[in-house]
C-alpha cells in the first residue's frame, strides 16, 4: 500500500533528472522562512502559558466526556436553562414519558443539548416513528412526534404483536383495544399483510367474516374464517378467487355449508372439502342408501 504522504509523479522516467533541482530550490524556501522567522517577536511567557493550559482544560473536558455539564455549567447563570417543553403529536405516547426520554440526554441548559442527539433517543420509543427537536432561546424546547399508526396484529410462532402498515413491529399485543385489527399469521406476514388486507375492502361482508390472514410459504395467503372454513387463495390474483368465493356464497351459501376448506388454487376447478362430522354422515347415509338397495333386490319376485 502505497503511504498517504506519498507524492505521485506523473512523469516518474525523468523525476531523478530534476531531484537536484527541487531540492535547491526547497532549501531556498526554508532560508527565507528562518529569516523571516527571526525576525517575528516571540509571545510572552504568559500568553504561551495561557494557550498551553488552556487547550489541556478543553482537551481534557473533551475526551472525559464534560463537555455538556461545562456548557451547563456556563448556561445556566445566563438565563439558557430547559424551563419550557412543548410536545405535539403524541396519544400513544405520554408526555411524561417523552421529558424522561429527554431527561436522559444529561442536557440542563440550550447550550448542551443537542438536537439530534434528542431526536435519536426519542425516535428509540416503541411508538415514536419521527421526531423533531427544536430549541427556542431562551429557554424552551419544541418537539414534534409521528407516531406509528397501529396497522395489524400479527402472530408468529406463539407471540403477537401490533404491527404498522410497512410490518413493523410496534409493541406486544395486549387483548384490549386493538382487538379490531385484522390478524396475520406466519413468518413474512406482518410485511406483505398491507397486499391483501388493503383489497380486502372491497368485501366488506366477507371481511367481516374473516378471523386471520395466514402466509403460506411467503408465496399466497389462506383465510381463515369465524366459523373454520378455511380458503386457500392462488399465489396470482388471489382477489379474483376471493371474488368467485363470495358470488357462490351468494348464490349457493357455500360458506355456511358443513364443509372445512375451499381450494381455490387451481384455475379450472374448486375443490371443496367437508368437514370430518359431515364426511361420517355422509358414509353413514351411503351404508344405509346400500342396505336399502340390497333389500329392494332381495324383495324383488323373480
Amino acid at each position: 500500500m502505497r503511504p498517504l504522504n506519498a507524492r505521485i509523479d506523473p512523469q516518474a522516467g525523468w523525476s531523478g533528472a530534476r531531484t537536484p533541482l527541487f531540492a535547491s530550490r526547497m532549501t531556498r524556501r526554508l532560508a527565507g522562512f528562518v529569516a523571516t522567522a527571526s525576525n517575528l517577536r516571540l509571545p510572552s511567557f504568559g500568553a504561551v502559558a495561557f494557550a498551553v493550559v488552556g487547550g489541556a482544560v478543553v482537551c481534557g473536558i473533551t475526551v472525559g466526556g464534560h463537555t455538556g455539564a461545562v456548557l451547563d455549567g456556563i448556561g445556566q447563570p445566563l438565563g439558557f436553562s430547559i424551563d419550557k417543553v412543548s410536545v405535539h403529536g403524541n396519544s400513544e405516547t405520554s408526555e411524561i414519558d417523552v421529558l424522561q426520554a429527554l431527561w436522559q440526554t444529561g442536557s440542563q441548559t440550550l447550550l448542551s443539548l443537542d438536537p439530534t442527539e434528542a431526536r435519536e433517543t426519542l425516535e428509540a420509543m416503541p411508538w415514536i416513528d419521527r421526531a423533531s427537536v427544536s430549541k427556542i432561546f431562551p429557554d424552551r424546547v419544541t418537539i414534534d412526534l409521528d407516531e406509528h399508526r397501529p396497522y395489524a396484529i400479527w402472530q408468529t410462532d406463539k407471540s403477537f404483536y401490533v404491527v404498522n402498515r410497512e410490518g413493523k413491529k410496534i409493541v406486544p399485543y395486549v387483548p384490549g383495544r386493538f382487538d379490531a385489527l385484522p390478524v396475520v399469521v406466519g413468518d413474512g406476514a406482518a410485511g406483505a399483510a398491507a397486499g391483501i388486507v388493503d383489497e380486502m375492502e372491497g368485501f366488506p361482508e366477507f371481511r367481516a367474516r374473516v378471523r386471520a390472514y395466514v402466509r403460506v410459504g411467503s408465496r399466497r395467503w389462506d383465510i381463515e374464517l369465524k366459523n373454520g372454513v378455511v380458503i386457500r387463495l392462488p399465489e396470482d390474483k388471489p382477489l379474483e378467487a376471493v371474488a368467485q368465493v363470495v358470488r357462490m356464497d351468494r348464490e349457493n351459501t357455500l360458506l355456511e355449508r358443513d364443509i372445512a376448506m375451499v381450494d381455490m388454487r387451481l384455475s379450472d376447478r374448486v375443490v371443496v372439502r367437508l368437514t370430518e362430522d359431515s364426511l361420517s354422515r355422509r358414509k353413514q347415509r351411503l351404508e344405509e342408501r346400500a342396505k336399502l338397495i340390497k333389500r329392494l333386490g332381495k324383495d324383488k319376485p323373480v
